[in-house]
């Protein structure tokens, strides 16, 4: 079909119907799947993150290196699946857990297995910012691993985590909308079936534009909350 084709009025019309109908309730979907996905990889990604810095050689609780080692090699391994391939390898698992492997509930599973090693990641770079010395006085002070890490090293990085953690539910919604190609729901299902398979492009684009602007308003709410729980930037 010719590209210009797909703006005819007769086309421009059947994407107004389409974006009418069943935009609000996609957006609704999107927004439900990135919540939660990122609820289960911060879950998930916050204690890890946490233990590869403490468990570090140099951590405030040194664990073998072995362990640290296999550990390290899991998460590069998942991070490095790209996710569209990484929903495929998990469907048995996604079946056992929510009954299907189609539709907005069942991505929600790959979506926090993809998220979570990033999640770990952004964490282990937020707590390795902390001033080392603010370490070496709580440990001076007689405090715990268990309390260093919960009550000098997360307060300390709560700007950062925050920061990252916004990176990642705008990469979340990325994902999102990939999942739609192989029926994720959402308005990446939307913009495939809709949009391009049917060529609507009017609906692909519009898609796009709402995902932009979620996005800018996530990235937008992020960076001021970061900015307010900075006590380096407080007069």
């Amino acid at each position: 079909m010719n590209f210009a084709n797909a703006f005819t009025p007769e086309k421009l019309e059947e994407a107004l119907e389409v974006i009418k109908t069943k935009f609000l309730f996609a957006t609704w979907e999107t927004l439900y799947a990135t919540i939660l996905a990122t609820f289960f990889a911060i879950l998930i990604g916050l204690p890890l993150g946490m233990l590869l810095v403490a468990g570090d050689a140099k951590g405030v609780r040194p664990l073998p290196p072995l362990l640290m080692k296999v550990l390290n090699v899991i998460i590069n391994l998942l991070r490095s699946v790209p996710f569209i391939i990484l929903m495929v390898m998990v469907i048995p698992l996604t079946r056992a857990i929510v009954g299907t492997s189609v539709g907005t509930v069942a991505s929600i599973v790959p979506l926090a297995i993809a998220a979570f090693p990033f999640v770990a990641r952004l964490v282990e770079g937020s707590l390795r910012e902390v001033n080392p010395n603010i370490i070496e006085t709580a440990q001076s002070m007689g405090a715990t691993p268990m309390q260093i890490l919960l009550r000098v090293m997360l307060p300390e990085s709560v700007p950062s985590l925050i920061s990252n953690f916004t990176l990642a539910i705008t990469t979340i919604m990325g994902y999102t909308a990939m999942s739609g190609a192989v029926g994720g729901g959402g308005l990446g299902m939307i913009a495939i079936t809709y949009g391009y398979n049917r060529y609507r492009y009017a609906v692909l684009y519009a898609s796009v534009i709402v995902l932009v602007i979620i996005v800018q308003v996530i990235q937008s709410v992020g960076t001021k909350l970061a900015i307010k729980c900075d006590k380096r930037l407080r007069n």
